[in-house]
Parts: C-alpha cells; structure tokens; sequence
C-alpha cells in the first residue's frame, strides 16, 4: 500500500449529535464508509489522553498523557508521525487546540497551521481552508485536522446535544463535506471524534462520553459496512498500513478491513 489520507478529528462528537444534527452529509458518510457509531475512546475519554492514543496506538495508561496537561512520556513509543516521517512522508497538520501540538514530534510534521478557537469567529473553517490551499498546491502524503469547537464552543459552554452544540457539529462537518469533495479519489478519509460528552463536560466512564463515531472512506474500505469492535487504538495500525510503512511494535490496535 502506498496511499494518501486525511485524519479528521472533530473533537466531543457524540454518535446521537451526529445523527441529530441533521446534516446531509451525515447519512452520505453511512452510505460510502465503513463506519459504526458504537465505537469506543479510551480512559479517560479527554481531548489529550485521546488523542495521544490516536497518534500512539496505546491507551493513556501506557502513554502517561491522562489529563490536558503535558508531560513527557517515561518510555516513548514511536508513533504514526515519527514512522512516516521515516519513510520520508510528508506529513501536515492544522488545529485550534494548542496542546494537540504534543502529539507529535515538531520535525515530523513539514506543514502546520494554527488559529485559537476562542480568538477566531469560525477557527474549524479557516483551518480547513489553509488544508485545502495545501492539499491543491502540495499534496502532502498525510494531513490531520482537528476540530476543537465542537467540544469547546458547543459541549462545553453550551451543553451537549443542545441546540448551540448541535449547530457546531453541522459546521465541522461541512468541513469535513469541503475536504472530502476537494479530496476526490487521491485520498483516503478518516472522520473520527476522540471522545463524547454529558452536560457540559465530559471524562468519564459512561456511554455518553466513551461512545464516538468513526468512517474509513476510500477504495480500502468497503463502503456501507457496520464495523464491529472498533476504537481509537485502530486508527494508527490502520494509517501505517494505508502508507505502506511499518507499524510499531508496542501498537495495540488492529488494522480497520481486519477487524
């Protein structure tokens, strides 16, 4: 395998928000993905905790990464980044969150691009501009985007599954609309959240904060097929396999078509 992808992460989507939003999109990702909305973050399900797992294919108790707070990992494990930056990938990565940053180590990633969501009327939208001006003159081999105002603008100073919450979760996935139509058939799509939410939080171990849904799309993955048992920790294995690089040896997760 050597394909393309795009990782998008939109950050607090919750399976019931996805489905009551309302967005168009929502019932094309069913029909073209293989894809399931019962899939599973991990302990604590927390936007940094998750998202280290998502780049290092191990839970956070392995990690060490188990708050919003950064602190370098006793035994690091090489991740997604660092083995396509080895095999001479080029890599980018556009977010609003800027801790997210931690998830991978600076020189891997050739091309960012950073807006703060709460300095920014619609961050989510200017980031996916700068990622479809890269993709147009670039075509780098690995993109990430992650989408903070879900959870930030929506779960969290609003309520989940409010009406504010779902109106952020319409816009994220317009996003994620905008770049699958510029991606045509040269990528591989990955739509992910890394966790859900309750109220106006979220980090326990309950099926609104631990259940998110998940897409493949692309030739790989057979579309409209109901995955079963997938997580977070799939989503390494299965970008390394995609590229065509080698997976790490401390990877836990499984490869998506395997599943």
């Amino acid at each position: 395998m050597n394909e393309k992808m795009i990782l998008i992460s939109i950050d607090g989507m919750r399976p019931d928000g996805f489905t009551a939003c309302g967005h168009p999109f929502s019932r094309e990702l069913t029909e073209i993905s293989s894809y399931t909305l019962n899939g599973r973050s991990v302990l604590p399900p927390v936007t940094l905790p998750c998202h280290t797992s998502m780049f290092y294919g191990i839970p956070p108790q392995r990690h060490g990464i188990l708050s919003n707070v950064y602190t370098p990992p006793v035994r690091p494990v090489r991740g997604i980044a660092e083995q396509l930056n080895r095999a001479g990938k080029k890599c980018a990565a556009f977010y609003n969150w800027e801790p997210i940053r931690h998830i991978w180590q600076s020189e891997t990633m050739k091309y960012t691009a950073y807006f703060n969501a709460y300095e920014e009327e619609n961050s989510n939208r200017l980031l996916t501009e700068q990622l479809l001006k890269l993709l147009s003159c670039k075509a780098p081999d690995f993109l990430f985007l992650h989408l903070v105002e879900t959870d930030e603008k929506g779960g969290h100073d609003h309520g989940w599954m409010s009406p504010e919450y779902l109106e952020q979760l319409r816009n994220a996935l317009s996003c994620a609309e905008q770049i699958y139509r510029a991606a045509g058939q040269d990528y591989h799509l990955i739509i992910t959240a890394d966790h859900g939410g309750h109220e106006r939080t979220h980090g326990e171990d309950c099926p609104e904060d631990m259940t998110i849904p998940m897409f493949f799309y692309g030739k790989s993955f057979e579309q409209g097929r109901k995955l079963e048992n997938a997580c977070l920790l799939n989503l390494t294995p299965t970008i390394a396999w995609l590229a065509g690089v080698p997976a790490s040896r401390e990877w836990e997760g499984n490869i998506i078509p395997h599943l």
